[in-house]
C-alpha cells in the first residue's frame, strides 16, 4: 500500500519541482530568454530534456505491458529513430538553426505566407492539445487507485505542478525540469529492474527464461505493410513519423534553437537518440522481468482477469517496500509532466508566434504566459472529457496525430526544396494529403464509414502515406492551374 513514507518521497519531488521552476527563472530578461533560455542552453541538458519530452507514461507503463502480452520487436523503432538522426543532422537542424527564426514555424513564411505559417500552427496546436490531455488521463488512470484519490484529482495534481513551473519559469525550467524527471524516470526503472530480477534469481535466469518463452523475440523481417510489428513497418516507415516529430514538432524545434551553434544542437539530438534506446531496453526487460516473475517463476500471484497494462502497477504497489512505492510513483509522475510541461511551453510560443504573429516587445513575455496557462486548461479539460469518453476521446486523439504529422513534414520540406510553390499551392496539397488518409483509415466520430482499402497499411505507414500525398498534390496543383488566377490569393 502507499504509505506515509511514500506520500513524504512523492511531495518532495513535486516540491523540488516547483523550486527548480522557480531557480531556473532568475536569469530569464526577454521573450528569449523565456522562450528559448537566450540560445546559449548547454547541449547536454538539451539532449536529457529531448528524450523527456519523448517518453511518456506510455513507456513507463506501456513498454511493460507490451512485453508481458507479445514481445519486444516493437523496440524496432529505434531504427527508425537512428535513420532520422543523419535526415535531422544534414536537412532540418542547419536550415532552423541558421534562418534567424524563434518557432518552428516561423519558417513556413519566409518560404511561402504568413497564411501556411498559421496553418501549420493551428494543425500543430490542435494535435499538441489532444495530446496533452491524453498525457494528463492515462497515468491518473493508475495513480488514482495507487494513492487511493480520485481521477480528477491526481490529473490536477500533473496539470498545476508542470503548468506553475513552466509558467514562472519558462524554457529554463521546462529543460531543468526534464534533467531531474529524467533522472527520477531514468532510476526508477532501475530499481524495478533490480528487484524483478532479484526476485527471479538473476539475471542470467531472466535472459534464459525471455528466451525460452519467446519474449526477447525483438526482429520480424517480413514485407507484410499490413503488419505493424515489422522491420518495414517499424524501421523504415517509422523512420518518417520520427523525422516528423524531430523536425518539425516545436517542442523539438526550441530545443535546437536554444542551442549555441548547428553543432550543439546535433549533438543534443544524437544524445536523445542514445538515450531513447538505453530507456527503451531498460523498460522492454522490465516488461520481461514482469513474465519471469508472475508466470514462470510465480513469485507473487496475479489477481484473476487483471489486464496486462495493470500488471506493472500491481508489482509497484504490491510488492516494493516502503519508500520505494513511492519513488516509482515519482517516476510516473516525471513521466507525465516532463510532456506536460514541454507541451504546454511549446503551445505558449506557437500561439504568439506563429497564430497571433506577435512582435516581440514588453507585452510578449506576459501574453506567452497568459497563453501558456490557457493551454494548460484547455489540456487540462481534455483530460477530463477523456476521463468520462474514454474511447471516444483516445481514438480521436491518435487519429488526429496521424492526421497532422505528415503534412507538416511535407510543409517543411516543400519549403526546402520548392519554395517557389504558391501558398495557394501548398495549402490544398495538405489539405488533401490529410484527406488522403481516408483511403486507410477509419474516422472515429464515424463509425459506419468504411475506408476502401482499410487494412492495406498499418499505423506507421500512416505519416509517409499524407507526407507523399501532400507534396505530389501541391507539386500537381501548382503546375495545373495558372498562376493569374491564384496570385491574388497566393
Amino acid at each position: 500500500m502507499f504509505g506515509a513514507i511514500d506520500w513524504i518521497v512523492l511531495i518532495a519531488y513535486l516540491g523540488f519541482s516547483i523550486f527548480i521552476g522557480l531557480w531556473a527563472a532568475r536569469d530569464n530578461r526577454n521573450f528569449k530568454d523565456y522562450m528559448i533560455g537566450g540560445g546559449k542552453m548547454p547541449w547536454i541538458a538539451i539532449g536529457i530534456s529531448l528524450i523527456a519530452t519523448s517518453v511518456s507514461t506510455t513507456t513507463f507503463l506501456g513498454v511493460p505491458a507490451d512485453v508481458f502480452g507479445t514481445d519486444m520487436t516493437m523496440i524496432m523503432t529505434n531504427i527508425g529513430s537512428f535513420l532520422s538522426i543523419f535526415v535531422i543532422g544534414w536537412l532540418f537542424i542547419p536550415r532552423l538553426k541558421n534562418s534567424g527564426i524563434q518557432s518552428a514555424y516561423e519558417l513556413l513564411e519566409k518560404k511561402f505566407s504568413r497564411s501556411v505559417r498559421r496553418v501549420a500552427a493551428v494543425f500543430y496546436a490542435m494535435h499538441l492539445v489532444l495530446r496533452t490531455g491524453i498525457l494528463l488521463f492515462a497515468p491518473s488512470l493508475v495513480l488514482a487507485p495507487i494513492l487511493q484519490i480520485p481521477v480528477w484529482v491526481a490529473i490536477l495534481i500533473s496539470a498545476v505542478v508542470s503548468i506553475l513551473y513552466t509558467w514562472y519559469g519558462g524554457f529554463k525550467a521546462v529543460v531543468w525540469t526534464d534533467v531531474m524527471q529524467f533522472s527520477v524516470f531514468f532510476g526508477g526503472g532501475v530499481v524495478a529492474l533490480f528487484i524483478l530480477v532479484n526476485g527471479i534469481g538473476g539475471f542470467e535466469e531472466l535472459i534464459s527464461v525471455a528466451s525460452e518463452t519467446k519474449k526477447s523475440n525483438w526482429f520480424n523481417a517480413s514485407f507484410d505493410i499490413s503488419n505493424a510489428r515489422t522491420l518495414l513497418s517499424l524501421g523504415v516507415a517509422y523512420a518518417v513519423l520520427e523525422i516528423a516529430i524531430r523536425g518539425c514538432d516545436q517542442q523539438f524545434v526550441q530545443r535546437y534553437l536554444s542551442c549555441k551553434d548547428v553543432k550543439a544542437a546535433n549533438r543534443s539530438n544524437i544524445l536523445s537518440m542514445v538515450l531513447g534506446l538505453v530507456i527503451s531496453l531498460l523498460f522492454y526487460w522490465i516488461g520481461a522481468a514482469l513474465f519471469a516473475y508472475y508466470k514462470v517463476k510465480n513469485v507473487s500471484v496475479l489477481p484473476e482477469n487483471l489486464g496486462v497494462n495493470d500488471v506493472f502497477p500491481h508489482f509497484i504497489i504490491n510488492s516494493l517496500p516502503a519508500g520505494l512505492t513511492g519513488i516509482l510513483v515519482a517516476a510516473i509522475y516525471a513521466a507525465a509532466m516532463s510532456s506536460v510541461s514541454s507541451a504546454v511551453h511549446a503551445l505558449g510560443n506557437t500561439t504568439e508566434k506563429d497564430i497571433l504573429c506577435k512582435a516581440e516587445g514588453q507585452e510578449s513575455v506576459f501574453r506567452a504566459k497568459l497563453w501558456i496557462v490557457l493551454w494548460g486548461v484547455c489540456g487540462t479539460a481534455a483530460a477530463f472529457i477523456a476521463a468520462s469518453l474514454t474511447d471516444s476521446l483516445l481514438k480521436n486523439a491518435l487519429f488526429f496525430t496521424g492526421l497532422f504529422t505528415g503534412p507538416l513534414l511535407a510543409l517543411f520540406l516543400l519549403s526546402f526544396f520548392a519554395s517557389y510553390l504558391r501558398s495557394f499551392s501548398v495549402l490544398i496539397g495538405v489539405v488533401c494529403g490529410m484527406l488522403s488518409l481516408l483511403l486507410f483509415n477509419g474516422i472515429p466520430f464515424i463509425p459506419q464509414y468504411t475506408p476502401p482499402l482499410n487494412g492495406v497499411f498499418s499505423w506507421p505507414w500512416n505519416p509517409l502515406i499524407s507526407c507523399t500525398a501532400s507534396i505530389w498534390i501541391a507539386l500537381c496543383v501548382d503546375f495545373v492551374i495558372p498562376r493569374k488566377r491564384v496570385d491574388a490569393v497566393g
